[in-house]
């Protein structure tokens, strides 16, 4: 039974009890720290267990007035025996959160060796809280305080550890707890701990084959789902590699993880990461991950400081929590890494002080052990970044890459970084659909943000500054360029010639209105980067890079278990409209490969596809690469303009673009190339995307579709669907 109705009060820190003013629910409140938080609610039922989530931070609980819980981490699970405590009428329980700010001003030891300014308050290293809500850069608050995550009243009842592992082509489920009489799973059934599957259908991550899960029952009762699966390197899934692509997590609405998780999956991602400066996740995360095929980089709650893990008390409470999110997490299909932390070892190098101080005991010895001991095969790093010479450099170990982005480096530093594996990438400001302004994440101590990094690229790739334009334009081509530039660098990490595992964007989905570091804005709503992504990020894509001199190649990928026949067709066209040559091959792509052909080798001739010997005026602006099933049906699509995006603004009807709805389907058509076309009216299954010259693109919608209009890029005005 969970236990909800929580009435609330805020008060000066040590305000008696009878002095409360109580509210039904939580007042905002920017400077959460500096109050005690009470909350209280009446309940009735029977249980032997009274079971707290979490709650934040430090602690004190009281059931019909015993003090029966006290507790200093926000992280940590508690379970407390009320058999005899309840009664029969009703009860009273009684949470008091202390203010954090009184108890940060107490100076401790050991003082830190050194100094991070990513939270108000270094001494937050003492407590074992979120920073996320305390971090006035990218995640300025209010923090989480009070009872996070449910309270229930509960039936003591068997608890049991799954761990699976794959033996030849066999799955083997083994089953702690006790009395473990008989395990059965897949049809399957053994007396005893362990139980062997013959020829066990594999767990994958959904871009590379189906992520299925048996049930489990111990002893006749239902005890969870389970799937199995190797891991291997960084990262081979069942001894395929897998170019691990997706996004940072941030902590979303009760109710609305699973619609997250979806539209992660949806974009082609199949890795999800909860960074060190965030909190564990809910067993609903986990399950959904499980189902939808998602892996997960799951930090341990630590970034940036130096904690004092010398300390015996914060040693002991490091441990619990160690052990509980093992406990939970160890055995899931969908955990693929375990890291100590975020960005402390590069903290440390980056003051100039000695990297092996971020490791240490507790990220070197502690951590890993506590791994090692859980039973899971999911990789352990001490920290993101790490590895090379220096742990941030991006050509060897984990990196955070941020050359494309925050500084400012060309397209090409994607290549020339030599990048293999990127936990942390592209931030940029990425504008919503709407005009929302704030919201924009901040390095603290530069005098610039992400969106001045984002107007760096505006100029860069689409020759445009923001005080040329007036505010529409400006956040159109904002909207457009950020999807270009990160389809652009996952293009580069994901062709066969490239030594990059994967990336992952920081982040998937904003906290507060405006333009953040998300593809999904605040209330989960794909923004204009989210498509380009979804795009360039498909389990089966098409895509070009310029190599200059080199001409164009496309790239073709194939992550599914099955092989694929299909067709590639290149269009060249002048003035975004006349086709001036074109040619197809047919292709066979084996399993989990990708290929590559060089554009001018399927036109069989040399066209300066590139632009770049420049002979003579140029002979194409456009080249539009397809991948087709053999009877003809779009696959995929890209776009390369050798000559400069098509951004010049042209009348619906010189462009020549319009649109139907049937049902659910939104059929565009234009005669003249048109670039970032937007649907609006309706949630629709592709956005910001380009249209060939006299071709047609059919959009799925959504949900009831009123007033269907398009803009695009290249539009004046809109055009409004028949």
């Amino acid at each position: 039974m969970r236990i909800d109705g929580w009435a609330v009060a805020k008060a000066a820190p040590d305000t008696p009890l009878e002095d409360l003013d109580w509210l039904p629910e939580m007042q905002h409140e920017p400077d959460v720290d500096a109050y005690d938080w009470w909350f209280r609610t009446s309940f009735s039922g029977s249980g032997d267990v009274l079971r707290f989530g979490g709650i934040a931070t430090v602690a004190e609980v009281w059931l019909n007035g015993e003090l029966v819980l006290e507790s200093e981490s926000m992280f940590e699970r508690h379970e407390v025996d009320v058999a005899d405590n309840l009664r029969e009428g009703g009860n009273d329980l009684l949470i008091r959160c202390r203010a954090l700010k009184p108890l940060l001003a107490v100076r401790r030891r050991p003082r830190a060796r050194w100094r991070a300014q990513i939270a108000y308050d270094g001494n937050v290293r003492w407590f074992r809280t979120m920073l996320m809500g305390r971090a006035p850069g990218f995640a300025p608050g209010p923090a989480v305080v009070g009872p996070w995550r449910p309270v229930t009243l509960e039936e003591r009842r068997p608890r049991f550890a799954l761990r699976t592992r794959v033996e030849g082509g066999d799955g083997v489920l083994a089953v702690e707890g006790d009395d473990v009489r008989e395990v059965e799973a897949a049809g399957h059934r053994a007396s005893g701990r362990e139980l062997r599957i013959p020829g066990v259908e594999l767990w994958w991550p959904h871009t590379h084959g189906e992520p299925v899960l048996h049930e489990v029952r111990v002893n006749g009762e239902p005890a969870g789902r389970v799937g199995f699966r190797s891991l291997s390197g960084l990262l081979a899934v069942n001894g395929v590699p897998v170019f691990c692509r997706g996004a940072l997590w941030t902590p979303v609405p009760e109710g609305e993880v699973r619609a997250t998780l979806e539209a992660a999956r949806d974009a082609g991602m199949n890795m999800i990461r909860i960074p060190g400066t965030g909190a564990y996740e809910t067993p609903e995360f986990w399950d959904a991950c499980d189902e939808l095929g998602l892996l997960v980089w799951q930090d341990f709650m630590f970034a940036n400081y130096d904690y004092p893990i010398a300390d015996p008390d914060f040693r002991a409470t490091v441990q619990r929590e160690a052990q509980q999110v093992l406990e939970d997490i160890a055995w899931r299909p969908s955990l693929a890494v375990l890291c100590g932390n975020s960005e402390i070892e590069q903290q440390v190098a980056m003051l100039g002080l000695d990297p092996s101080l971020g490791r240490g005991e507790l990220f070197g010895e502690l951590l890993p052990a506590a791994v090692r001991e859980s039973g899971t095969d999911a990789a352990y790093h001490p920290s993101s970044p790490c590895g090379g010479t220096l742990p941030f450099r991006p050509n060897a170990g984990i990196a955070h890459y941020f050359g494309v982005g925050g500084y400012l480096r060309p397209l090409e530093d994607a290549r020339r970084a030599d990048v293999k594996f990127a936990s942390e990438c592209l931030a940029i400001a990425n504008q919503p659909d709407g005009d929302e302004s704030g919201g924009v994440p901040k390095d603290m101590g530069t005098d610039w943000d992400f969106q001045d990094v984002r107007d760096h690229y505006l100029k860069l790739l689409f020759g445009a500054e923001r005080g040329e334009l007036d505010e529409a334009r400006y956040l159109e081509l904002s909207r457009a360029v950020s999807g270009e530039v990160m389809a652009d660098v996952f293009g580069e990490w994901r062709r066969s010639g490239s030594p990059c595992g994967g990336g992952l964007i920081l982040w998937l989905r904003d906290l507060l209105p405006g333009a953040g570091w998300g593809v999904l804005d605040h209330a989960g709503r794909p923004k204009a980067a989210y498509h380009h992504l979804r795009r360039a990020l498909a389990p089966v894509a098409v895509w070009t890079t310029d190599e200059g001199l080199g001409g164009v190649v496309s790239h073709v990928a194939n992550d599914t278990p099955e092989p694929l026949d299909a067709r590639l067709r290149v269009d060249l066209y002048r003035d975004f409209e006349v086709r001036v040559d074109g040619a197809t091959e047919e292709l066979q792509l084996a399993p989990h490969s990708v290929v590559e052909r060089d554009v001018e080798g399927v036109l069989g001739r040399f066209v300066d596809a590139s632009y770049a010997f420049r002979f003579g005026p140029p002979q194409h602006h456009a080249i539009v690469v397809s991948l087709e099933t053999p009877d003809g049906d779009l696959i995929s699509q890209t776009f390369r303009f050798p000559t400069g995006y098509p951004l010049a603004q042209e009348p619906p009807e010189q462009l020549g673009l319009e649109a139907t709805v049937d049902g659910d389907r939104l059929v565009v058509r234009s005669r003249r190339l048109a670039y970032g076309v937007r649907v609006h009216g309706a949630p629709a299954s592709d956005n910001a995307f380009s249209v060939a010259p006299g071709s047609e693109r059919v959009i799925r919608l959504h949900g009831e579709a009123r007033d269907v209009t398009l803009t695009a890029v290249n539009l004046s005005g809109s055009v409004r669907a028949r």
